[in-house]
Formats: structure tokens, C-alpha cells, sequence
């Protein structure tokens, strides 16, 4: 064999980490720090696919030898070119196959320690599952508790910014959790890379301080939490914040100003809670957008539909909710949140 293989233990060795796999299969997830130099494109892996399918695994490997052979050329002739010799690179695909070997092959003739992950990315991926299925048993998890607006992520960052260790699950699924939670001009990662960046931020996590989270359901808009971290979450210590609707209402025509400045989105968005709420009610909800009414939309949001839900889910799932540690938030400023911060 030309080149050496490594595992994943061995991932801080290298000086590079190159998935040779697709640019979707990329985005899809990756190994944290790695870099995308395909051997394939996403439409040559389908023609090649095709034609082991359709015609013979001979036909296939062919056409697939040839187009591999034309990109990892053209990543020695700009991506590699000015590496010295001294460089070390670990090459990655699916299962470690042919793709990552192909690569390394033509890397170690050029004279670089190329190395190949043993298992590929499935390997990783198994690793990532393996470890969200303890780890988050390894922290003793205060979760913050309260209904919609209460201010429970601004004290999460203020918490953060006061040196406090937070586990802030809604920036890492980009949603602020709720039906109206999706955020304006971003999309979600996939399940895949949030359970990799998720693992990564339990990994920075030191599990003889406390850490502080949001609660939240299993689901964060289309994200699934692991169950373990569910289970966890359920089972931590709660702090309850005790925030005047009044001052929800003023942080979240703040913190949702995108809805009052797209009306007719908000309205589309709104049609979610049909099922719950009814044509006549809806009817009254937009009415109130297009008057512009914004304030009272959302006292009426809250009192009626995601209070009653959030109570009741929280009563359900969080076991210590009735021990919870009350934090009166009057005022949902910086300074305010600063001062509750070093309290806690």
C-alpha cells in the first residue's frame, strides 16, 4: 500500500483534513475542520452511479477513473500546489474506499504523508451518535424555564457573557423554537451537521461546572434533539423566569421584527394554528396584523395559544419544575440581565 491509514483519534495529527466526497454530501455534514475537494461532482457521481446500475460495474469504473483522475489534477494544480513537502494530509469519503484511496494514492506518489481514515465519514458519523447518546449525561444541566418572551435566551447570553458555561441549542439549530421561530434569510442545518456541531459544544463543556440551556421541546423547528439530551434536560435543575406580559410583548416585537416588517408573511405562518385556533379566530389575528395592531397579536398569542401549550408541556416533561428557582425579570434590558447573570 503507497499510503498510511489513520482513525479518528489520530484527527489532530494532520494538517489537513480533505473530504473527497460531493459538495452535497459535504454540506450534508462533514468532519469539523475539514475541507471539501471532490473527486466526483454531484452530477459525475450520478452518471457513474447510472452507469454501474445500468450498464456494468466495468463501464462504471471507466468513466469514474478518468473523471477522478481529471479533478484530483486539478486540485495538485491549485488547491496542493504550493504545500511543502513536510505536509500531512488525512483524506476522507464515504467508507473509506475507492474515492479517498484514489486520492492518496496519487498524493503519496507526489511524495506527501497522505493518510486514509479508516471507515470514512461513517465511521465519524457513528462516533458523533455514540457519544450524543452518553455525553450529555455527564453535565449537571440548569434549565431555564419559562413561557414565550420571557426573556429565557437573552439570559442565556447574558449568562454566557458573565463566563457562565450555556448550552445554547437554538443558535446551533438556527430557530428560535417556536411555530413563528424560523429565522428571517437563514435556514436550518441539517439533522446531521447540528448533531456534529452539537457534539462539539458538549465537547468544550466541562462536566465539573454547571451548565445552563433553554428548555425546550425534542424538536427545535425541523431539528430532533438526541434523546439522551432530552432525558437530561428533563431531569436537570430548573430556574423559572417570571417575566410581566407586558415586557414579553415589547422583547418579542423586538427580537421578531421581520414579521412586522413582512406582514403577509407573518399571516402565512400564522395558518399553522388553524387546527388549534380555527378560521374565525385567524381571521381576527390577521385583521389585527393588517391594522398594524401588533402589540395586541401578540399579548393575544401568548395568553391563548403558547402559554396554555408551554405550561403544560413543562409540567409534563421538566421533573423538578416545582423546586424551580424563581427569577423575576421586570426588565429584559442588558444591564438588567447582567445584574440577574451574576446573581446566578
Amino acid at each position: 500500500m503507497l499510503f498510511r491509514t489513520a482513525n479518528l483519534s489520530q484527527l489532530g495529527e494532520f494538517d489537513a483534513i480533505i473530504d473527497v466526497r460531493t459538495p452535497a454530501e459535504f454540506a450534508e455534514d462533514h468532519i469539523p475542520g475539514a475541507i471539501n475537494c471532490p473527486v466526483l461532482s454531484d452530477e459525475e457521481r450520478i452518471t457513474v452511479g447510472t452507469l454501474y446500475k445500468q450498464v456494468s460495474p466495468f463501464e462504471a469504473r471507466k468513466v469514474g477513473a478518468a473523471l477522478v483522475a481529471k479533478n484530483i489534477a486539478q486540485h495538485l494544480q491549485t488547491r496542493f500546489r504550493d504545500h511543502p513537502k513536510s505536509w500531512r494530509p488525512l483524506v476522507y469519503c464515504w467508507r473509506g474506499g475507492q474515492r479517498s484511496g484514489a486520492m492518496c494514492i496519487i498524493l503519496a506518489q507526489v511524495g506527501w504523508a497522505a493518510h486514509k481514515l479508516e471507515g470514512g465519514y461513517k465511521t465519524y458519523r457513528r462516533d458523533v451518535l455514540d457519544k450524543l447518546a452518553s455525553l450529555p449525561h455527564n453535565f449537571s444541566l440548569r434549565v431555564i424555564c419559562g413561557p414565550t418572551g420571557s426573556g429565557k435566551s437573552r439570559l442565556l447570553a447574558a449568562l454566557a457573557d458573565s463566563g457562565q458555561q450555556v448550552l445554547d441549542l437554538e443558535n446551533l439549530a438556527r430557530h428560535r423554537g417556536s411555530v413563528l421561530g424560523r429565522l428571517p434569510e437563514q435556514a436550518q442545518p441539517s439533522q446531521r451537521c447540528f448533531e456534529s456541531a452539537l457534539l462539539q459544544a458538549l465537547q468544550k463543556l466541562d462536566p465539573a461546572r454547571p451548565v445552563y440551556v433553554e428548555a425546550e421541546s425534542n424538536k427545535i423547528g425541523t431539528i430532533t434533539l438526541p434523546p439522551a439530551l432530552v432525558t437530561a434536560m428533563h431531569a436537570g435543575a430548573c430556574l423559572l423566569a417570571e417575566t410581566p406580559l407586558e415586557v414579553r410583548v415589547a422583547g418579542l416585537l423586538e427580537d421578531y421584527r421581520h414579521y412586522v416588517e413582512n406582514p403577509e408573511l407573518l399571516i402565512a405562518q400564522l395558518q399553522t394554528l388553524h387546527r388549534f385556533h380555527g378560521s374565525k379566530q385567524l381571521e381576527h389575528w390577521t385583521a389585527l396584523i393588517r391594522a398594524g395592531d401588533f402589540a395586541a397579536l401578540v399579548a393575544e398569542l401568548l395568553t391563548l395559544h403558547y402559554d396554555p401549550s408551554y405550561f403544560r408541556a413543562t409540567s409534563r416533561h421538566y421533573a423538578n419544575l416545582d423546586k424551580a428557582r424563581r427569577i423575576p425579570l421586570t426588565s429584559l434590558s442588558p444591564e438588567a440581565l447582567k445584574g440577574i447573570a451574576a446573581t446566578l
